[in-house]
């Protein structure tokens, strides 16, 4: 197995090194003080005040100044002993954390952790043994340090069939919304059709604003939601049925596993790594009501039986699990990969000659990938390797600045640098 994995990185790499037409990058180490491991979002308080906020699965947030060397890290945020990991150790968790864009003044925040549901009365497993929680916090009053654990505030709860495909981000858009990644509830193969099922929060990219609250269905079921649906939410204007009609928080569907996906600070383009099934992974702009075609397709690929005609939103990029099906894909020249990692495009002032590239990697293989994409055309115009490393990328990250980095699975974390 590890012979075909070597040789399969050789033949990739050879493949691609002949369109690298992209600068090299350099891993420097940072926050080398912190050893935890699986650390899997980081994000800078927009607050002016340096503090990066790292996220690790286990349930807790640690608080550290830029530029340090991660030994003045704070616990700002511990949930370990509510287990999020519980139902799913790979990929359930505590996911990620996003700061409310009025947060200088109103110091809220919002983190994304699943947490397993406790047996039915009769002592039963209940059929979605796992929930994903959305909650709204407050910064401690004595302490801009530390969160308020009892200002919890629940804005959505969704259930989750199994223990994996949990997406997992939470970003304030350039518009104010709230936009939330949920995968398709696990399993393989998307067993209950949640990709092309808009009755269904899994497998979509959600919208939300925070800022409102909001009435919901129809009598004699009515209820009020802890937030409000923007109005020009691509369904919004869909029937009211309840569960059993269209979700108005829906933005885009036909997502296996969004785990992570940035804006463009200069397009406010939405970019996403979709993980894969077996055979290929994908990278896409997320545009208002678009349907990425899971799970009638993978990447570009027929995957299951779909309605004849159904139009789909095609993958940027798009790259296989096997050497024999490059010749298959979108640019045969990508080398392969198991499982994508989505990242950030450049726009940092530190390397110019990384500006306007999209930086994304492999979980598995710890590859780094750049592309260079026009909007105007909608197309790439460079791709290639911009380097081979051994470490599990968890996921990447983007400070105040614009500067990006990459968070280890081994706790390592480094700042993405050009010589």
């Amino acid at each position: 197995m590890k012979k075909f994995i070597l040789l399969a990185i050789l033949s990739g790499l050879a493949l691609t090194i002949t369109a690298q037409t992209l600068p090299q990058i350099v891993l420097k180490p940072v926050l080398t003080k912190l050893e935890d491991e699986r650390p899997v979002w980081m994000s800078e308080a927009p607050d002016g005040s340096g503090r990066l906020f790292v996220v690790y699965q286990t349930g807790k947030i640690l608080v550290v100044k830029k530029g340090s060397d991660g030994g003045d890290a704070k616990e700002f945020f511990n949930i370990e002993a509510r287990d999020p990991k519980a139902g799913g150790e790979n990929e359930c968790g505590l996911l990620s954390i996003a700061f409310h864009p009025g947060f200088t003044t109103n110091k809220l925040f919002y983190v994304y952790y699943n947490q397993r549901n406790p047996r039915n009365q009769n002592s039963q497993p209940q059929n979605f043994p796992i929930r994903t929680v959305i909650s709204e916090f407050k910064v401690s009053a004595s302490d801009t340090d530390k969160a308020d654990l009892t200002s919890e505030r629940i804005l959505l709860q969704v259930p989750q069939p199994f223990g994996n495909h949990k997406g997992g981000q939470l970003t304030f858009g350039p518009d104010g919304y709230l936009y939330l990644g949920l995968g398709d509830g696990g399993n393989a193969d998307d067993p209950f059709g949640s990709g092309q099922n808009t009755a269904t929060l899994l497998a979509k990219i959600l919208r939300l604003d925070v800022n409102a609250r909001q009435t919901v269905g129809r009598a004699p079921n009515v209820m009020q939601i802890g937030y409000g649906i923007p109005r020009d939410n691509p369904f919004v204007k869909e029937a009211n049925m309840g569960d059993r009609g269209t979700h108005k928080e829906i933005f885009a569907y036909g997502l296996r596993n969004p785990w992570r996906y940035s804006f463009d600070r200069a397009t406010g383009a939405l970019w996403c790594g979709d993980v894969g099934q077996n055979l290929w992974e994908e990278v896409d702009i997320i545009e208002k009501g678009g349907n990425y075609g899971w799970n009638v397709r993978e990447g570009a690929h027929h995957f299951k039986p779909g309605p004849d005609g159904a139009r789909y939103n095609e993958p940027v990029i798009e790259y296989p699990h096997q050497p024999r099906l490059q010749a298959q894909a979108m640019f045969p020249d990508h080398s392969i990969g198991l499982c994508v990692i989505g990242g950030y495009v450049y726009r940092g002032k530190q390397f110019p000659t990384l500006n306007g590239i999209y930086i994304y990697g492999d979980y598995n293989l710890g590859t780094f990938w750049g592309l260079r994409y026009d909007y105007d055309a909608k197309k790439v115009t460079a791709h290639g390797t911009l380097l081979q490393q051994p470490d599990n990328i968890d996921s990447f990250a983007e400070d105040a600045d614009g500067e990006i980095y990459a968070l280890m699975q081994s706790g390592k974390i480094y700042q993405i640098t050009a010589p």
